[in-house]
């Protein structure tokens, strides 16, 4: 049975207008929680600028996004944060000049009471405890002192995903991220991430076809700025004109 407090994230009518240009036309779909939802779809389908609209990077032009049953639409990203929505960009986010174990304490600050501001890092206590913890469970140990401008292309985007994870979020949206990976990273993360649901609901905007239909419980399909397709992955792969539009295979009929 599935409940409305099942519903984690709800998007309805989401649209943002460039001038002449609609980049993304009345978008709706709903995210499960502890589920994996992923948004595919051919170069300029307007995947990234959804991503963009539901973490706060652009407000709409109308629609509107609620999360845990809450409007949140064109919130600030810092704000959504709060609220328990975090986000990993396609473009890595990290202090490269710091160490792996001082990123992960820095993003963990967050977790410590407001009234411990000024104390000295080092007693953050609550924040160093998190940092030990997602070492741990990134399988970081051997990198923890490593600055993270050293680390691999793999290792950095995880880190980045630790980090993201650093305050403990509801949500957690990521942005394709096994752009520019290997093959066995991609596999790696893909095995990272679909580990990571459950307690935690993911939204996965993603390139990968095969990753995505292996990964998600659900898949929403754009094209030219709309949704074309939505559904379990099997039905969605099967879809004649979700075909179409990936690969060109016979005509696109509505």
């Amino acid at each position: 049975m599935i409940h409305a407090n099942d519903t984690v994230l709800s998007v309805r009518d989401l649209t943002v207008r460039f001038g002449a240009l609609t980049a993304v036309n009345q978008v709706s779909f709903d995210a499960r929680r502890g589920h994996i939802t992923s948004v595919i779809g051919p170069n300029g389908a307007g995947k990234s600028t959804l991503f963009n609209l539901i973490s706060g990077a652009i407000r709409p032009s109308s629609g509107s996004v609620s999360f845990n049953g809450v409007d949140v639409t064109g919130r600030a990203p810092q704000r959504l944060t709060k609220a328990g929505l975090a986000r990993s960009f396609q473009i890595t986010n990290l202090f490269f000049e710091l160490s792996v174990f001082e990123n992960l304490r820095l993003a963990a600050q967050a977790l410590e009471p407001s009234s411990r501001g000024l104390w000295p890092v080092r007693r953050s206590a609550i924040a160093l405890q998190r940092a030990e913890e997602l070492i741990a469970q990134f399988g970081l140990a051997a990198k923890a002192h490593e600055l993270a401008g050293y680390l691999s292309h793999g290792e950095q985007r995880r880190l980045e995903i630790a980090v993201a994870l650093a305050c403990k979020p509801a949500m957690l949206l990521l942005d394709e991220p096994t752009q520019g990976m290997s093959h066995a990273d991609t596999e790696e993360t893909g095995a990272m991430i679909k580990s990571l649901a459950g307690e935690l609901s993911i939204l996965l905007v993603e390139h990968d076809v095969g990753l995505v239909m292996n990964l998600s419980d659900h898949v929403v399909v754009m094209t030219q700025g709309a949704k074309l397709a939505e559904g379990l992955p099997a039905a969605v792969r099967a879809n004649p004109a979700v075909q179409a539009a990936y690969f060109g295979q016979g005509s696109h009929h509505a």
